[in-house]
């Protein structure tokens, strides 16, 4: 039997805790940063935890 491969797609965007949630990135956090509010950049900078209706799927795709 082959080895499990976790999706590199799903490695890049979620990462597990150590309490085992999962956590994302907020929408929009990337770049323009010039064209939002400093309010809005400091509230997409925190991490979020994952809708729980995803995370059996993400769980899966990250291999755990």
């Amino acid at each position: 039997m082959p080895k499990m491969k976790s999706h590199s797609g799903a490695k890049k965007r979620f990462r597990v805790t150590g309490s085992g949630k999962i956590m994302r990135q907020r929408a929009r956090h990337v770049h323009k940063f010039q064209e939002r509010t400093s309010n809005q950049a400091r509230r997409l900078a925190n991490d979020v935890v994952v809708a729980p209706a995803d995370e059996k799927k993400i769980k899966k795709l990250l291999g755990k």
